[in-house]
Formats: C-alpha cells, sequence, structure tokens
C-alpha cells in the first residue's frame, strides 16, 4: 500500500514539473515568434528571434509547433532577402507538413516554393510546385488558391510556349473567379488572364479572338479603382492585333488614343516611347503614307527610349526603324538599326527579335558578313525549334512524374505505415496507455496556455483602459489644485502684502526697512505660486500628434534605409476622431512601403504625401526605383500585407509600376468625424 502511494505520489510530481516546463517554453516561443515579426527592428534581429524560437519549438518536440515557427523564420528569411535559408526552411517545412498531413501547410509551402522559383524563372521546378498546390487547393476546395495558382501556372505555360495549356488553365481561373464575389483583387486577376488569353490568340494568330478577350480585359480595368493603365495596355494589345489583321486605320486610331493620354509620357515613358514606335510603323502601311511624319514619330520615341533605362523599349522601335528604312530602300539606316537590334537582342538573349536582326542583317550587310550571319540564323533557329519541340510535352511529362512518384510515396508509406503497426503491436499496452494520457495532457496544457494568453491580453487592455481613467482624473485634480492655489493662497498673500504696504511709512526707517524686505519676501512667493499655478493648469498630456508619429517613422526608416524623402500633408485633418485602427493600419502601410522600397527597388528618394480629398485620406507613397512589370507582377508577402490591412479598414489600394521608371502606391480610406 506504502509502495502504490510513494509511485503515485512521484509520477504526480514528475508529470507537474513536465507540465511547468512545457508551458515556460512554450511562452518563451510566442514571445519570440512575436517579435521576429515586430517590422520596427532590424531585419537580422528578426532572423535571430526567429531562429531562436524553432530551436526551442524542437526541444518543445511538438511538431505543429515546429511547423509554426518554421513558417514564421520563413518569412524572417524571405524578409531579409536570404534566397538560400529561405529556400532550406521551405524544404524542411514541406518534409514536416507531409509528416504530419498538415493540408493548410501544405498549400502554403508548395505555393511559397512555386513562388520562389517563379521569381528566379526556374520554370520546372515552379510548375511542379505550383501543380502540387493546385490540387490540394482543389482538394480542400479553396476557389481562391486555386484561381491564384492556374494563374501563375498559365503565365509559365505561357511563357514556354505551351500555349494550348496556357488558355485552358486561364479560362478555368476565370471560371473559377467569376463564381466567387468579385472584388478588386479579383478584377486585376481577371484583367491579368483576359490579357494572357489575348496575347496567346495573338502568337497563335487568331487575331479576332485576341481582339475579343483585350475587349473583355478593358471593359474589367473600367470597373477596377485603379485600371486606368491596364486599360491603356488593353487598347494598344489592341491596336497590335487589328495591325496584324491588316485593318490598319483601326490600329493607328487605337495607337492615337494611347498616345493623347499625357499623363502616360510622365508615368511611363517606356510605354509611351513603344506606343510611339508602333503607332510610326503601322502608319508605314498605308499606300498613302507620310515619310517624313513617320520619321519625325519613330524619331520622338527613339529619342525618348534612349533616355530610359529599358532595352526592350529600345530593341522593339530598333527594329521597326529597321524594317521601315528596308521597305522606303534606305538600306545605310535600315543596316545601322538592325545591327543596332542585334547587339541588343543578344545583350538580353531576346532570341526571337535576334532571329529578325540576324535576317535583316543577313539582307543588308556586305554578302561575306551577311552569310555569316546568315549561318548563325539557321543555327539559332534550328537550336530554338529544337527546343520548342523538347518542351512540348514537358508540363504533361512532369505531371505525370509527379503523379508517378506521388503513388510510389504513398505505396512506401503504407507499407512503413503496416510496419510500424506491427511492430507496435508487440508493445507492452502500459506504454500505450502511457503515450496517449501524455500526449492528451501536452493538448490540454497547450489549450489552457492559449486561453491564458488570451485572458492576460485581455487583462492588459482594461489595465490600459483603468490607466487612461487614472490619468484623467490626475489631469482633473491638477486644475482643481491650481484653482484653489490662484484663488485662496494667492489672494491672501496679495492682501497681506498690501497691508504691510499701507504700514510703511507708518514708522522709523528701520521698521520701514523690515517691512519693505518682508513685503520683497511676499513677492517672492507670490510670483512662485502664480508660476506653479500656470504650469499645473497647462495641458500635460504628453505624447507627440499622430502626423508628428508618422515623420519619427519616415525620418527613422529613410536613414536607416539609406534614401533621402519628401514627405508632405495637410493640417485639416482631425486625427483625434480617427479611429486607432485606421491610424495603426496608416503607420503600418508606410512602415511596409518603406521596407519594399528598400528591399526591391533599389530607389534613392522616396515621396510621401497625406492628402484629404472629401471624405477620403489620400496616401501616395513614390519612389525612384527600378520598378516592376505590373502585367505580370505576382505580389509578394509585403504586398498582401498592404493590401490586408487597407482592406480591414474599408479602403482601397493600388500599385503603379514600369520596370525602371519606379513604383507609385495609392491608398484610399474612408475619413469622417
Amino acid at each position: 500500500m506504502n509502495l502504490k502511494f510513494c509511485l503515485s505520489l512521484f509520477l504526480l510530481i514528475y508529470f507537474n514539473v513536465i507540465s511547468s516546463q512545457s508551458k515556460s517554453s512554450y511562452d518563451s516561443i510566442l514571445k519570440l515568434r512575436k517579435l521576429s515579426q515586430n517590422s520596427n527592428i532590424p531585419f537580422d534581429e528578426q532572423i535571430k528571434l526567429a531562429e531562436e524560437a524553432i530551436k526551442l519549438s524542437y526541444e518543445l518536440n511538438q511538431d505543429s509547433v515546429i511547423l509554426k515557427s518554421g513558417r514564421i523564420l520563413s518569412l524572417a528569411y524571405y524578409n531579409g532577402g536570404k534566397d538560400s535559408l529561405y529556400l532550406r526552411i521551405n524544404y524542411q517545412n514541406l518534409s514536416l507538413a507531409n509528416k504530419i498531413k498538415d493540408s493548410s501547410s501544405l498549400e502554403i509551402v508548395n505555393s511559397n516554393l512555386g513562388a520562389f522559383f517563379h521569381s528566379k524563372e526556374q520554370n520546372d521546378s515552379a510548375f511542379y510546385y505550383y501543380s502540387k498546390a493546385l490540387k490540394l487547393f482543389d482538394k480542400s476546395r479553396n476557389i481562391d488558391g486555386k484561381a491564384r495558382t492556374l494563374l501563375n501556372i498559365a503565365d509559365i505555360q505561357e511563357t514556354e510556349k505551351d500555349y494550348i495549356g496556357a488558355e485552358e488553365n486561364a479560362v478555368e481561373a476565370i471560371r473559377l473567379l467569376n463564381s466567387t464575389e468579385i472584388d478588386e483583387n479579383a478584377r486585376e486577376r481577371l484583367w491579368i488572364l483576359n490579357n494572357l488569353i489575348g496575347i496567346i490568340s495573338l502568337k497563335l494568330k487568331n487575331y479576332d479572338k485576341a481582339i475579343e478577350y483585350h475587349n473583355k480585359a478593358q471593359e474589367i480595368a473600367k470597373k477596377m479603382d485603379y485600371g486606368y493603365y491596364n486599360n491603356l495596355y488593353s487598347i494598344n494589345n489592341k491596336a497590335i492585333a487589328y495591325r496584324h489583321k491588316e485593318e490598319i486605320d483601326k490600329s493607328i486610331e487605337l495607337y492615337e488614343q494611347v498616345i493623347s493620354e499625357d499623363s502616360l509620357n510622365y508615368y511611363d515613358s517606356s510605354f509611351y516611347a513603344i506606343t510611339l514606335g508602333n503607332l510610326a510603323y503601322t502608319k508605314s502601311f498605308k499606300p498613302d503614307r507620310n515619310i517624313d511624319e513617320i520619321k519625325n514619330i519613330f524619331y520622338l520615341g527613339k529619342n525618348m527610349s534612349d533616355t530610359i533605362a529599358d532595352p526592350l523599349t529600345k530593341l522593339g522601335i530598333a527594329i521597326d526603324l529597321s524594317r521601315f528604312y528596308l521597305d522606303i530602300k534606305e538600306s545605310d539606316s535600315a543596316l545601322y538599326y538592325a545591327d543596332r537590334s542585334y547587339k541588343i537582342s543578344d545583350a538580353i538573349s531576346n532570341n526571337e527579335l535576334k532571329l529578325e536582326s540576324l535576317l535583316l542583317l543577313s539582307k543588308l550587310d556586305k554578302e561575306d558578313r551577311a552569310n555569316s550571319y546568315l549561318t548563325e540564323y539557321i543555327k539559332l533557329s534550328d537550336s530554338l525549334l529544337n527546343l520548342e519541340r523538347n518542351k512540348r510535352n514537358k508540363f504533361a511529362r512532369i505531371e505525370l512524374e509527379t503523379d508517378q512518384l506521388e503513388a510510389k510515396n504513398e505505396k512506401i508509406s503504407r507499407d512503413n505505415f503496416y510496419l510500424l503497426l506491427l511492430s507496435a503491436g508487440l508493445l507492452l499496452t502500459g506504454i500505450l496507455v502511457y503515450v496517449v494520457i501524455s500526449q492528451r495532457a501536452k493538448n490540454k496544457e497547450l489549450k489552457l496556455v492559449q486561453a491564458q494568453q488570451e485572458a492576460n491580453e485581455e487583462i492588459y487592455n482594461l489595465m490600459l483602459n483603468q490607466q487612461d481613467n487614472v490619468e484623467e482624473a490626475r489631469a482633473q485634480e491638477k486644475i482643481r489644485v491650481s484653482k484653489e492655489l490662484h484663488d485662496g493662497v494667492l489672494g491672501r498673500l496679495f492682501g497681506a502684502r498690501l497691508s504691510l504696504d499701507s504700514l510703511n511709512f507708518s514708522e522709523g526707517k528701520e521698521a520701514m526697512m523690515n517691512r519693505a524686505n518682508y513685503i520683497g519676501q511676499l513677492k517672492t512667493i507670490e510670483d512662485d505660486i502664480r508660476k506653479i499655478s500656470h504650469e499645473m493648469n497647462t495641458d500635460f498630456v504628453a505624447g507627440s500628434g499622430f502626423m508628428d508619429i508618422v515623420s519619427e517613422l519616415i525620418d527613422n526608416q529613410t536613414k536607416a534605409y539609406g534614401f533621402t524623402y519628401d514627405f508632405n500633408y495637410t493640417d485639416d485633418f482631425s486625427w483625434e476622431f480617427v479611429p486607432n485602427k485606421t491610424k495603426i493600419n496608416i503607420y503600418r502601410i508606410i512602415q511596409e512601403s518603406m521596407q519594399n522600397t528598400y528591399k526591391h527597388a533599389e530607389a534613392k528618394h522616396v515621396k510621401i504625401d497625406i492628402l484629404r480629398q472629401k471624405d477620403e485620406i489620400n496616401i501616395y507613397i513614390v519612389d525612384d526605383g527600378k520598378g516592376f512589370d505590373t502585367s505580370k507582377s505576382k505580389k509578394g508577402i509585403g504586398l498582401k500585407n498592404m493590401t490586408s490591412r487597407v482592406s480591414e479598414i474599408g479602403g482601397k489600394i493600388s500599385f503603379s509600376s514600369e520596370p525602371g521608371n519606379g513604383t507609385t502606391v495609392k491608398v484610399k480610406i474612408p475619413y469622417s468625424v
């Protein structure tokens, strides 16, 4: 009997110690995770905190905790630009998610890996992981995730010239998006998808279908909050299709509609320059063409392209100029621009236009060099043809190999399971019971810890409210004491001074001097009390205004990131009436945008404006960085965070950018007092 009691007591103490240690470790992990996601601290420090969190998670030895910490560490590596570490931790997360069969984490990790390889133009690997993510999204009926993944796969297939597969996936993505509520994000994806089908149809020489889908894209752009440039791109793409249809007047009309937009020249000079080149080249097809007019338009576009760092724009205009001069039989000029287009296409590895440049040079250059160019043309053409043949069924092979590999892994998993089950049958029943009880105890402990965390947050909020009440009472008490000093003590002292002053000439010189001394002292006391009264009656509430806080953020961030800034805002806001949630999200949006500028834009200057227009708060964040192609950009975590924050407070956000021409972020938030 005594032996049983001692054993029970020992087990009780042991489990209590283990439970206490687990709770302490989990608290530390939660704290480290939260700190690692604090955007106010340097990226290197965020990474160190996230690495410490996952180290403790491994010590706690709970797979779900390890996986959560791994995902947060992945985000820290991404924010810090640590590509190799980002890739390594995602592979680890993938392995663990497969082990515990966490389908939600598998969706995220496969999407992350697909996006990583997509950004590095490693399309085979990107397609592999996107395909796995697509199956998971389909199984969980995640329509948004499935549509987003289909869009990415279609983009890869179009790049790899798998036009049929790209079109099928794009059509399916459109069908899925149309089955959901259409918000601004859905409209942006629908525009990209319709535009993609239009581009594919043009490459397949189905010009009527290309025009049909560019018309659909244009209608979507008109419904977008910030679809101005999308609309112009759709018009430009339709003009290309009409030119291929040999409807030259219609094509010219559309190009002229694009260049008539004055703001386009300022905000997207690259697009404006290439449109001028397209307009000039299209006009050269008219029977009654005006050669001088065409040359003027060409050189306007060429001169603009020479001032911007966009080789594709220079290449497009150069090759059109060469074709034009060849057509009007000005061979020297045609040769000059053919040589220029050849050099640019070779530098940027644009094989399609390089082929055309070689063909032009073979017609224009001297006989010996022309033969050399023709030989190079034939070799490159054969090489590209073989490459295209090999790629034709590549994605089907990848899917087949993926399915075969998964089937093989499932068989291995089943075999391992049966072996494990057989081994487990040999274990003692008592050990099994112990494991079950221990696991349940851990799960209960985790739930208790999570509940405690929620309770702690509620207590903290109550303490903050109580502190506000105390501060308000303290302020009222200071005002009351101030009035007492001023109206009571100060009045009596002033009366005493007057009484002494009236007796100043009543007696001898010595008495007069004493009274004068007392009067002087009373004056000093009176002045001191008045000073105290004024100080105590002054509004003592600490803290600067919201715009001061934002100014300090911008100043600190730009110093840390090493670029200059301009910050302008209007003073017609009543920020004290703006909800704290709105102000916090404005602060975070500006902070996130500057982080993105630092990580991706290579900018030297950023301009931030906060303006009030009627019942809206308008925020403009403009940098002079390298920009990106919005028609093909894949939103990263930073942009998604900003979009999510704006959506939380009922606002709208858009991103305008072009390679080499900086980025503009526009935010509109409801404002009412």
